[in-house]
């Protein structure tokens, strides 16, 4: 793999309007004219509403919402496959939407990869073939090629399959080969559109599993989209919340689960297992100076669900949540953190941010 690394990503003030005479009406949308009304009034489609996120380099972004709010036609911004009615895409302080269609072949062949929905591998190539398709795009020589793609298919859990055809492999398995072919490009940026949303749940959490465990290793910046909540809040650093073409919120995990913005985010997640997505400081209790620590310890970041595995039922009293440095930071109990398993009302009530945030 190369030591190319991107700067991030900064989507500035986009918008996409769908219709013959878009750029008409971009003026009236930012002062507040609903999709609707475009529509009814115009015959247009809002598909993007003043959309503001940052990226940083090495970051998992995922952007989620139901279906037409505008997740999928974001995404495709980034490497433009849908051109913009107005704003900017900067990948690595470059805007994507000024390239020449020279400059695009090139960034979109050497600094981004993406894995599709429906797999989108050729029915006539074997994995192999259809594993070193990007790298022969790119004019790597194909010895090298394929040393590359079997490094992948292998730490993908496919050796041994390269010479099979799609048709004799299961849908997991399949996703695993687009996975393999965009890793073995060795693009900074890999964009993931709905790339598990067609797979059984229990082979969806695996190659949520494979994912985390190679973005370890490679340190990509992902934009990933979903509809599911839970796998927004397995996989993502960052997240977005999408509504008919707008952010809602953006935030953490943490962020979407204890503030959201508003009542249809709260109606999202108010079904998620909190324990698997709260952290142990969000329960604790600040350490006030003059409070001692004490000798059981759970470091800052343990999920609560994680903390009670840890922690014995017949725990007595206090236990110090520590920073990774060591530094003490507050105190917890065990019935605070199996409490606020089951009861939200258990959480703190903090005060949020709310809305989208850059």
């Amino acid at each position: 793999m190369t030591d190319r690394h991107l700067g991030g990503i900064k989507v500035r003030h986009l918008y996409k309007i769908f219709g013959p005479n878009a750029k008409t009406y971009v003026d009236a949308v930012e002062k507040g004219l609903s999709k609707a009304e475009l529509n009814d009034r115009h015959a247009h489609v809002l598909g993007l509403r003043d959309i503001n996120i940052e990226i940083p380099s090495g970051c998992i972004q995922v952007i989620m919402g139901l279906s037409g709010s505008g997740k999928s036609t974001l995404i495709r911004h980034i490497n433009r496959l849908v051109d913009p009615t107005a704003g900017e895409v900067l990948v690595d302080g470059v805007d994507v939407v000024k390239m020449n269609d020279a400059e695009l072949r090139d960034f979109r062949r050497h600094q981004t990869a993406m894995v599709f929905q429906k797999f989108a591998l050729l029915p006539h190539r074997n994995v192999l073939e259809n594993t070193i398709f990007g790298l022969e795009v790119q004019g790597v020589p194909r010895a090298r090629g394929v040393d590359i793609a079997m490094q992948w298919l292998e730490r993908v859990g496919l050796k041994g399959f390269e010479r099979k055809y799609p048709n004799q492999l299961s849908g997991g398995m399949q996703q695993r080969v687009g996975l393999a072919r965009a890793l073995s490009n060795d693009a900074p940026v890999l964009l993931m559109d709905e790339a598990y949303s067609a797979l059984d749940p229990l082979i969806r959490m695996d190659m949520q599993t494979v994912l985390l465990d190679i973005q370890k290793e490679i340190n990509k910046t992902i934009v990933f989209i979903t509809h599911d909540l839970d796998e927004a809040l397995r996989l993502g650093d960052q997240i977005a919340i999408l509504r008919d073409g707008e952010i809602i919120q953006q935030g953490t995990s943490q962020d979407i689960v204890l503030r959201p913005a508003d009542a249809y985010v709260a109606n999202f997640v108010k079904e998620v297992n909190r324990g698997r997505v709260v952290h142990v400081e969000a329960v604790m209790t600040p350490l006030r100076p003059d409070t001692p620590a004490t000798e059981m310890t759970i470091t800052a970041g343990t999920t609560i669900e994680e903390a009670v595995r840890v922690l014995s039922p017949q725990a007595d009293g206090d236990v110090t949540v520590i920073a990774a440095s060591g530094e003490p930071l507050g105190l917890v109990t065990f019935r605070q953190l199996a409490g606020a398993m089951v009861n939200a009302d258990d959480l703190p009530k903090r005060q949020g941010t709310g809305g989208a945030a850059t």
